[in-house]
């Protein structure tokens, strides 16, 4: 599978676990840290071949990641579940490059673009309260739940309403996804 877009990850082993996987080209972001070589390279790679954003289910990939959308916020995103990124495995943090070369695919073929200013999503926070999202014992492992199957990645409760808006993503889509996970219990 040939990517056409850059793929922009977080360190040498991510583009490592990438190229036994896809054939693409990576930036790396060296962790956290974005120097202004690093910016003037993803703005270049956007402008010219487009880009794929791809960090870790963690709080500093999504940082990163939302910090890498300021200066390039028409960029595709592209998720991974925690336990995708390696949750289960003991003694270290979470990591494109604990995913198996499958499931990068499967990401990868499955990339959202932030839609513009006209994207609309109609669900709103009173939405989300209700239907368990945010607040409440169960919310965290419902939004895990809705995230994961909808590969948005790891988010918190303000992340999820952030995330669902950006994709434009609709109520009934959130409902269908929530109704499979009350149907399993």
């Amino acid at each position: 599978m040939k990517i056409k877009e850059v793929i922009i990850v977080e360190g040498r082993a991510d583009t490592e676990a990438l190229r036994h996987a896809v054939s693409a080209d990576t930036i790396e972001t060296n962790g956290s840290a974005l120097g202004e070589q690093t910016i003037a390279a993803i703005k270049q790679a956007a402008a010219t071949r487009g880009v794929i954003i791809f960090t870790d289910p963690d709080f500093n990939g999504e940082r990163l990641r939302k910090l890498i959308s300021e200066f390039v916020p028409e960029a595709k995103h592209a998720f991974l579940t925690k336990d995708e990124a390696g949750r289960q495995i003991k003694h270290h943090s979470l990591g494109i490059e604990y995913a198996t070369p499958s499931v990068l695919r499967d990401a990868l073929q499955s990339v959202y673009t932030a839609e513009t200013v006209t994207a609309k999503s109609d669900i709103t926070l009173a939405d989300l309260r209700r239907l368990g999202l945010i607040a409440g014992h169960d919310a965290a492992k419902r939004r895990e739940h809705v995230a994961e199957v909808m590969g948005l990645g790891y988010v918190n409760g303000k992340q999820l309403m952030n995330r669902l808006t950006m994709f434009g993503i609709k109520k009934q889509a959130l409902l269908e996804v929530l109704q499979e996970l009350d149907e399993e219990k």
